[in-house]
């Protein structure tokens, strides 16, 4: 029996596929240089979501009673531990200060991430009037003394600066030092801190 000849392929059908498999990995590194320079977006909380927020922060700081609505004097204790999501915090940030559309912080399990993205002053020497994009990560750790707040690494135009170039900052609890009792004890007022995705929990001291 003789066997049929297979018709010969045809040059122009690979040549098409070559270049759909380049057409797709350029849309790919496309999408991921988009994903990676994305503008910031300031977080705009509806009214709902601004109430909701202000009692959570008004449960820890312990709000006045409206006159119309005392009753004989009764004391009971405040909440100690106060829970925000991602939307929450940027939405704050973006109510509270004019940063809203320059920093936001992304919340992953035991870290926080910031992105920093803003036009530099004009005056300055070699980078002025550039786009600063930059990243910054913090480390959440929990020991007796409390939680701590360390800087972990931060990037400039996608580059990782040395520790040298951030007067070793990196691996320093900032926060603790600024705002904290000092040396190492962690952050004053606060028992614990912990990071999930998309929300922080923050557990105050008695």
């Amino acid at each position: 029996m003789s066997q049929e000849a297979l018709p010969p392929k045809k040059k122009g059908s690979c040549l098409v596929i070559g270049l759909v498999a380049v057409l797709v990995v350029g849309i790919a590194a496309g999408a991921a240089w988009w994903w990676h320079n994305r503008p910031i977006q300031p977080v705009k909380l509806s009214a709902a979501e601004v109430q909701v927020v202000e009692e959570k922060v008004d449960a820890i700081q312990g709000g006045e009673v409206p006159k119309a609505e005392r009753v004989d004097p009764t004391y009971e204790k405040g909440v100690r531990e106060i829970v925000l999501t991602e939307r929450e915090l940027n939405g704050l940030l973006n109510q509270n200060t004019t940063l809203g559309d320059k920093l936001k912080f992304e919340l992953v399990p035991n870290a926080v991430h910031a992105r920093v993205e803003t036009d530099l002053d004009p005056d300055l020497p070699l980078v002025g009037g550039k786009r600063l994009k930059a990243r910054a990560r913090f480390l959440i750790t929990q020991d007796e003394a409390g939680p701590h707040f360390v800087i972990d690494d931060v990037t400039v135009w996608g580059v990782s600066l040395p520790n040298d170039w951030l007067a070793g900052l990196k691996g320093r609890d900032l926060i603790g030092e600024s705002l904290g009792s000092g040396n190492g004890h962690g952050l004053a007022g606060v028992e614990s801190m912990k990071v999930d995705s998309g929300a922080i929990r923050i557990r105050l001291r008695e």
